[in-house]
């Protein structure tokens, strides 16, 4: 297997000539977007490359990868990728970290290590430095119309949206407009949501940028409102099929009143009355591999019955010895 270098635009040709549906971190407006976040730049895109029938060259996977520099040194990230045409085997997957570490290394020498998906546990892998890494999500079907949509829910997700659609004082509407002006009142609410949940949120001018810069076509506000009041909403990015719930926020005093389960549903319906979306990505549930992450599985689960698999974040160490001290130095930071 090899690695070369492609630029966005060739990857999204490939990709859209191989039919493949690519995560919205993969594409060319993302990366204007990354490019905004101070310490982010784009690094530029690879494609994985065997051999095909008669000894051709065949596309194995795609990636685009930015370069993020933190507390003195820079790594790579690739978001949901590589992007591959087939599901790899646990071979496939080590060759290509082998391909790729050999690229990189060759044309930057500063990188430590790459953190990429990758499904299988390689010895050439290490679990991530930093985030929380998750092997399984939630996909919402939004086909086939609002009663559908219900339908599919567990019992308890269907009995939980009608009584939110009887009972929550929530007005929901698609915000994306009002939001793109000023997201200072929503993220009052994402504020109120860290200090509950125990997390720092990005600044303000992030959520601004991705907004401005995805465009509506690619990102979408969604708000419920009490007495005129934010009180939850989401932001939705939108890529071919996929939409993904990426960022969500609710405030202490309105959480039993189902404002999210009746926001989260109008999401559903709306999404789904654009013909392109079909799969509504909740983004994230707990696991064996990620236990941190069982307090999401309640909420969102009842959604669907089915749990949907993906590749969990891993690290490629690059400079073994370097990236072995930081892992010594975030163990030791740890149990302070």
């Amino acid at each position: 297997m090899q690695v070369r270098d492609i630029t966005i635009d060739e990857l999204e040709k490939k990709a859209a000539e191989l039919g493949l549906g690519l995560p919205i971190e993969q594409t060319e407006p993302w990366a204007r977007y990354q490019a905004t976040i101070d310490g982010r730049t784009p690094w530029g895109c690879v494609e994985f490359v065997g051999e095909g029938e008669g000894g051709q060259p065949k596309t194995l996977a795609l990636a685009s990868l930015f370069d993020h520099k933190t507390h003195g040194y820079h790594y790579l990230r690739s978001n949901h990728a590589p992007v591959w045409v087939e599901a790899p085997s646990p071979e496939q997957e080590a060759e290509a970290m082998a391909a790729l570490a050999a690229h990189v290394r060759k044309r930057d020498s500063k990188q430590t290590f790459a953190r990429l998906c990758v499904a299988a546990d390689l010895p050439a892998c290490e679990p991530t430095l930093s985030g929380i890494p998750y092997d399984q999500t939630v996909v919402i079907d939004v086909t086939s119309g609002d009663e559908a949509i219900l339908s599919r829910m567990k019992p308890r997700g269907r009995r939980d949206v009608r009584k939110a659609l009887r009972e929550s004082p929530v007005e929901c509407a698609d915000e994306t407009e009002r939001a793109a002006k000023s997201f200072e009142e929503y993220y009052d609410v994402m504020r109120e949501t860290g200090e509950r949940d125990g997390f720092h949120p990005a600044p303000c001018s992030d959520y601004e940028d991705m907004i401005r810069i995805l465009g509506s076509e690619h990102c979408r506000v969604y708000a419920g409102r009490i007495d005129g009041r934010v009180v939850t909403w989401s932001i939705v990015t939108i890529f071919g099929e996929r939409a993904v719930r990426y960022y969500g926020a609710s405030r202490n005093d309105t959480m039993r009143k189902h404002v999210t389960d009746k926001l989260v549903y109008f999401e559903c319906c709306d999404l789904g009355a654009n013909k392109a979306v079909t799969g509504y990505d909740m983004m994230a549930i707990g696991s064996e591999f990620s236990p941190k992450l069982m307090g999401l599985n309640e909420f969102k689960t009842k959604f669907t019955k089915q749990v949907t698999p993906v590749a969990p974040d891993r690290d490629l160490p690059l400079k073994k010895l370097f990236y072995k001290a930081l892992v010594t130095a975030k163990r030791l930071r740890d149990r302070k």
